[in-house]
């Protein structure tokens, strides 16, 4: 089964485009960086990672980056089409409000039968997503606190959901968001979870779980300090873009990492697939709910094609 396709100009079909991007907030950089004596110069993981700078606040930061552009195609899932008199927007305003009106549907839904498991994990992403706009530290901890206390007993029974390990994790991950050391044993989880999700469902959220995993892997302090590995990202980056090459996130991924790590001939080859995929993706990723995808697309796109042509090419 291919993994969730979106037919062509429907704003409703938008469930799993996020990117699951969590970012932790400064005083998390600072307290990891000062207990994250691994990443001191010339320290490695005992499978030879090299040290990653920034902490693990730099996960969770470049694991939420750009959920504020991504996360209103779920809520435009319960939106109504713009009208010539209420024409689309990019104004914050705008994505808070449809934020808000996805939230408080799937809530409604949820409430009306609190056994269904679909209306729980669509609860769930619709905390999330209103998280992404929350205007406060306790605020948003409120919001992932909500969607995780209804994703975990789904995790609890049979039978096994990707969308409610996916969308615990995520939900986690705005936990994670507002606190310091503390944030350490979340992420933890959520790698726990996240690989749970990819067992059951690995194609879930455009392979969403291993996207997930790789950015975790990347951009973590190293072990001991925490689970960050050059080896696990590279392989779960690089089997997200396998099993959903359609989706111009996952190669945008793999080709950022692909430059940090200074790897130039490999993001030379990811920089042709994510141009490949483009054409499809520009008409089956069409309508108002993909408008702020692409407008992070697209400047990401722009920001590194000048770090391409930078970096030398091999001699022949």
């Amino acid at each position: 089964m291919p993994p969730h396709p979106v037919p062509k100009n429907r704003t409703g079909s938008i469930a799993n485009c996020k990117h699951f991007q969590f970012n932790l907030t400064l005083r998390s950089i600072d307290s990891v960086k000062m207990m994250a004596t691994p990443n001191s110069a010339g320290s490695s993981a005992p499978d030879g990672t090299p040290p990653v700078r920034g902490g693990v606040a730099a996960i969770v930061h470049r694991l939420t980056l750009m959920a504020g552009f991504l996360t209103l195609s779920v809520a435009a899932l319960f939106a109504e089409p713009p009208t010539a008199s209420a024409p689309l927007t990019n104004s914050p305003a705008y994505f808070t409000a449809l934020a808000e009106r996805a939230y408080q549907t799937a809530r409604g839904r949820w409430l009306a039968d609190t056994n269904r498991a679909e209306a729980a994990w669509q609860f769930g992403r619709a905390c999330f997503d209103r998280a992404e706009f929350a205007v406060s530290d306790a605020q948003r901890a409120a919001l992932g606190s909500e969607g995780a206390s209804v994703c975990r007993p789904l995790v609890a029974r049979p039978p096994k959901l990707a969308a409610a390990h996916y969308y615990l994790a995520m939900n986690l991950g705005q936990v994670a968001r507002t606190k310091s050391v503390g944030a350490l044993p979340i992420v933890s989880e959520m790698e726990l979870l996240f690989k749970t999700a990819a067992g059951l469902e690995a194609g879930f959220d455009f392979a969403g779980s291993d996207r997930c995993l790789g950015l975790l892997y990347r951009d973590a302090p190293v072990w001991p300090a925490s689970i960050g590995n050059r080896v696990k990202a590279r392989q779960h980056l690089t089997r997200a873009a396998e099993l959903a090459p359609q989706f111009p996130e996952n190669h945008l991924n793999l080709l950022e990492t692909f430059l940090q790590w200074n790897e130039p001939n490999n993001a030379r080859r990811e920089w042709k697939a994510l141009a490949d995929c483009l054409p499809a993706a520009r008409t089956n990723f069409t309508g108002p709910a993909w408008a702020a995808n692409w407008a992070d697309w697209d400047q990401r796109r722009a920001a590194v094609e000048p770090r391409l042509r930078e970096t030398p090419r091999p001699s022949r």
